[in-house]
Order: structure tokens, then sequence, then C-alpha cells
């Protein structure tokens, strides 16, 4: 594989790409529109800025420490400063943003989905993708939640067609869970299993299909726990994250983790609980979706807008 597209900007979409670039592949970006190029090129310009920053941390005492390593741009022992920061630089100014789908693809070997948690969205994105694909290319979702399965039929090409999802900040946690559905070949499973590697990825192999893979099946329901003891009155969210993140060590809590994913996604995640009868539902997923429409439509939808939960310097 050498010719990479990511479809979609987003939060891990931007930092999938600038992975890949940061590795050496060729990478495009397609995007829907001109106004998802002006949300995506700053996402872009922060990374080429927080990678310059982790780079020149690792070179000093305090980033040589395993907490603070990041395993996604070089090994300890054969790490390199001047290196890493001219990959970092050749990987912001190789990037392409393209939103012609056609001319995106034309060449494609892997082309990564990485759009909201929207299964209505993709099923609508591979539709029009499929008659654009060549014959080679390899399609994978990054979706947090949704299966394969129930996407599978409607790209083209369903030998070809598996799940890689990647955890946030991707450069420092550096895991990619590779899942198959029924219908996935072993060898496209195995070629994206060592592309996984190829940008400097731990690969996770997931062996039976499972909504939430390994990280999200452990993630969402801490998640779902810290939102409902909000809007049930319970308590705030930073005494919630407090909570969590004195009580287990872990460097951030539920509503820290929301504000990093972007509250969009977690909005998209929460709606597809909401139908379930209050009396099956574990959570009060009505109280959820209302809290955090809330949110977005007062533009606080995270770290990258600049205010979620909490403020941020953009």
């Amino acid at each position: 594989m050498k010719k990479i597209v990511v479809a979609g900007g987003g939060v891990l979409g931007s930092q999938i790409a600038y992975q890949a670039a940061y590795c050496g592949f060729d990478v495009t970006i397609w995007l829907r529109s001109e106004g998802s190029i002006t949300r995506t090129q700053p996402k872009l310009d922060h990374l080429k800025d927080v990678y310059f920053e982790t780079i020149e941390k690792m070179a000093m005492p305090e980033g040589q420490t395993p907490a603070n390593w990041a395993r996604g741009l070089a090994d300890f022992d054969t790490f390199d400063k001047d290196e890493c920061l001219k990959k970092a630089e050749n990987a912001y100014n190789g990037l392409k943003l393209e939103l012609d789908m056609a001319r995106a693809v034309a060449d494609a070997d892997l082309v990564i989905e990485s759009m909201a948690e929207n299964l209505d969205d993709k099923i609508e994105f591979y539709r029009k993708l499929a008659p654009h694909l060549p014959e080679k290319t390899v399609l994978v979702t990054n979706s947090s939640t949704l299966l394969p399965s129930k996407m599978a039929k409607y790209t083209g090409r369903p030998e070809k067609f598996l799940s890689l999802h990647f955890a946030n900040s991707i450069w420092k946690n550096n895991t990619a869970e590779i899942m198959a559905q029924a219908k996935t070949e072993p060898r496209y499973f195995d070629e994206v299993m060592k592309f996984a590697e190829e940008i400097r990825m731990i690969p996770l192999p997931v062996r039976k299909e499972k909504s939430g893979y390994l990280l999200n099946s452990m993630l969402v329901p801490l998640l779902f726990s810290g939102m409902d003891l909000f809007v049930n009155g319970v308590s705030d969210p930073e005494s919630i994250d407090k909570a969590w993140t004195l009580g287990t060590g872990a460097p951030k809590g539920p509503f820290q983790i929301l504000d990093t994913v972007g509250l969009t996604t977690a909005h998209n995640i929460v709606k597809m609980y909401v139908k379930i009868p209050s009396f099956l539902a574990p959570y009060n997923f009505k109280g959820m979706e209302k809290m955090l429409r809330k949110y977005i439509d007062e533009g606080k939808l995270g770290m990258s807008a600049g205010e979620g939960f909490y403020k941020y310097n953009k």
C-alpha cells in the first residue's frame, strides 16, 4: 500500500491522515465541501504544532518516560529528533485535500472512512464511493461502534471491506483494532494488519465482530455512566471527572474524554440508544441526548472548538 485516502477530516480523520503521511505514505483527505476544508485545515495546523512540540519534548529528560513517550513517532533506542521533525514537516506539506471523490480515490490502495457515527450517512457515502474505486482498493471503516457487516453490501467489495479503528491521540496512543466481517477475505485482513504496523501502530486483532471493538466496549460504558450522573443531577462534570482520575490514577475523566472525542460523535452514539424503552435502558439516554444537543447548539463541541464541558485555549 502506498496511496492512502482518508474520507473525513474530523478529529480522528485528520490524525489518521497526518500519521500516515508522517510515516511516508501518499495521503489525500477527501472532504464533502469547502466548509469541510475550512474546518479540517485548522486541525492539520494544530497537529503540526502537536507533532513538533511532542518531538521536542521527547528530546528532553521529561519526555523520555513511558508516560510521555510518543510511541507512534519513534522508538526510544533509535530516536533522532531532526529526522522526526523533518518527517512531521514533510507530512504537513505533503497532505492533500480533495473535494472531487473520483479524483481523490483514482489510484487509492486503501480508503479509510472516518465519518461521523451515523449509519445512514455512511451507507450513502459507500454507495457514492463504490463506482469510483479501482479494483485493487481495500476499504476500511474507522467506525467506533457500528459493525462492518451492517455496511459491507453497500461497498461493492465486501471481500475487501473491514474495520480499522484507532484511539484518539494516535501519535501517542498507538493502537489499531482490526476487525473483519463474515465476507472479508483473510488476505485483506492481513494487509490491513501490516499497514497498521507500517504507520507505527500496535495492531490488535478482533477475532469476533463486536460493536465497540475492544477499547470502546470498555470506554463507552464509562462515558455513559459519567453523563448519567450529570443529567440526573447527582453531580457536576468536574467532580465526576475528579472522582475517576483521583480514584483510579487515570489521566482523564469521562467529560474530559468526551471533550477530546468531540460532543457531536458522543451525540451520534447516544442517539442510537434513545429509543430503548425506559424500563430496559440502564441509563437516562433521553436526558443525555437533550444535554448534548444543548451543548452542540451553543457551539460547545469539545476541545477542537475551544469549549465543551471545559474551556480550552485554541
